[in-house]
């Protein structure tokens, strides 16, 4: 019988907290399935394979703590599922670096990601996403879902008045945004607002309200805050900060994120491609219990409890490992 290699890399969880690798999944001419694990070939019938993707994690990857709001929507809505993420701290911010660079930071995160036996990523970093979405997903076989400033949304439910979007000047400037950004320019104002330092700060301690309230009177000093009718979240460490901003534009503001429609969007991908581990729940709960493997390439341990003291703040209780690479 004639075979074809057809993967490389996976890992299947047999037992809590322990893993086995997969060699060279085959698919044979007969139709059936075939994994080869450690020199033994086991048969799985219709789409065993499949299933036994099911079982694997979701990546995914941020410069640092931005992430983090992601993946607490991920795990709301994706109760059923584990989770690998990666914080690129070593190499953060990603928002002020050149294109190629981030493109090439995003890239190894996302081919770590994948030697980890993960079944998709999800890039939880809009700069990475302008920046590397396009390679990553031609390098890649399984899923990939990027972040998009919810400029569409925006412009679709927040009445009149200026639309603002906060977001790092790389994303400000690169094509994928800026096509965006064009498609509704004559729906709504669209005031673009690029803030610097902002995800050092926030990086730094995102419980820093002196700092960040200072920051923030510095953006939004020549802004008529009166018309301002939302404010989109470009970057996913200002998700963190919600509160601030609403503040600094006095009070009650529309702040809108991308953060909901990824998770959306990744369930129904997982769903499309069979790879959803467990029932789909339409009610996402208020709490939620996780398993995460934290990586992180600087060697600030602290920052995992952080981590952790925002998703339980958010209503996610992690059950968590570490683990520091570069």
């Amino acid at each position: 019988m004639r075979k074809q290699k057809i993967l490389l890399f996976q890992l299947v969880r047999i037992r809590k907290f322990k893993w086995v690798c997969i060699h060279n999944a085959i698919a044979g001419h007969d139709g059936r399935h075939y994994v080869k694990n450690f020199g033994k070939i086991t048969q799985y019938k219709g789409d065993g394979v499949t299933s036994v993707k099911t079982k694997l994690p979701i990546g995914v990857f941020d410069s640092g703590i931005g992430g983090v709001s992601v993946l607490a929507e991920l795990i709301r809505m994706l109760p059923h599922e584990e989770f690998i993420y990666f914080a690129d701290t070593l190499h953060a911010p990603y928002g002020t670096k050149p294109e190629t660079t981030v493109r090439e930071l995003s890239l190894k995160a996302a081919d770590f990601l994948f030697t980890q036996g993960t079944k998709s990523i999800v890039v939880a970093c809009n700069t990475a996403t302008s920046a590397a979405i396009g390679e990553m997903r031609k390098r890649h076989p399984f899923p990939v879902i990027g972040m998009e400033p919810a400029v569409k949304l925006a412009v679709e439910s927040a009445g009149k008045g200026t639309i603002l979007v906060m977001a790092t000047p790389l994303t400000l400037k690169s094509m994928k945004f800026n096509d965006l950004v064009n498609r509704h320019r004559q729906q709504a104002e669209i005031k673009l607002l690029p803030c610097e330092r902002l995800v050092d700060i926030i990086e730094k301690d995102h419980n820093n309200a002196r700092e960040i309230n200072e920051y923030l009177s510095g953006v939004f000093s020549g802004i008529d805050r009166k018309g301002v009718s939302a404010v989109v979240l470009g970057c996913t460490h200002y998700v963190l900060i919600k509160k601030e901003i609403a503040h600094a534009l006095g009070g009650e503001i529309h702040i809108i994120d991308g953060n909901y429609g990824t998770a959306r969007r990744l369930k129904t991908v997982l769903q499309n491609e069979r790879l959803l581990n467990g029932a789909v729940h339409e009610v996402i709960p208020v709490s939620a219990k996780s398993n995460v493997k934290f990586y992180m390439s600087g060697s600030e341990r602290e920052v995992v409890a952080r981590y952790k003291q925002w998703l339980l703040a958010a209503g996610i209780v992690c059950e968590s490992e570490f683990m520091y690479c570069r």
